[in-house]
């Protein structure tokens, strides 16, 4: 697949979102970067360690760029067979640098990895506990994605390929002074190995938020680098 028919069919998404999300009221676009550092230490174990800044594209029916916060991330995952994995993860965000208003939050996450590969697809899913420590409330939280992709060039990802990653996540949230509340995200990405140690991707992630109370639209423009270590 070259460059152009990718390049369409990222138009082609991103029009789609933004069709979809000015249509609504209650609707916000995010920007999303990060840089991820993953290193295998073992055949069984490796880490993974991240850098994410968030950020408001429009906000209030306004164009804007407007910096809300950054995410610091860690891992540790075990692999359980060679499809197989749990994993352990702590995250710090801290929005009170860019807003006084809004407290920071430490997040605990357990996680278990399930994955399939007939010929050149491979299939996801992914199951992970939270808790949102929050400064007056904690927030557990319940997630369930399942993932699909593949190389867009051939039967195996070689360098200088690019690749495609989509996904739908459905998120239950719990907490004693509200309601539950249900999520739902559609995350589709295109990849490219441009060397043996970096990838580069950039997509779109779709967020309904609270839809079974007062749904929220969010749109999400992703842009990350993956260094392999």
């Amino acid at each position: 697949m070259n460059s152009r028919c990718i390049k369409l069919k990222l138009s082609i998404l991103f029009g789609c979102c933004y069709i979809i999300g000015f249509s609504q009221s209650n609707f916000e676009s995010l920007g999303e970067s990060a840089v991820a550092v993953n290193h295998t230490v073992s055949n069984a174990y490796k880490v993974n360690f991240a850098l994410k800044s968030r950020y408001y594209l429009y906000k209030e029916n306004t164009l804007t760029y407007t910096q809300r916060q950054i995410d610091v991330v860690h891992f540790s995952t075990l692999k359980l067979r060679h499809n197989k994995s749990l994993s352990l993860g702590l995250q710090y965000r801290n929005r009170t640098i860019f807003n006084n208003l809004v407290g920071n939050e430490v997040r605990l996450t357990q996680q278990f990895n399930s994955t399939k590969t007939p010929h050149n697809i491979r299939f996801g899913h992914r199951f992970r506990t939270e808790q949102r420590l929050l400064k007056n409330q904690t927030i557990y939280r319940q997630r369930y994605r399942f993932a699909v992709d593949c190389p867009l060039n051939g039967e195996k990802l070689d360098i200088g390929e690019t690749y495609l990653v989509s996904s739908t996540e459905f998120l239950l949230s719990l907490n004693n002074s509200m309601k539950p509340e249900w999520d739902n995200r559609i995350t589709s990405q295109i990849g490219w190995q441009t060397s043996k140690t970096l990838k580069l991707q950039i997509g779109a992630e779709y967020r309904f938020e609270a839809f079974n109370l007062k749904t929220e639209h969010r749109l999400f423009i992703l842009t990350s680098a993956i260094v392999k270590m």
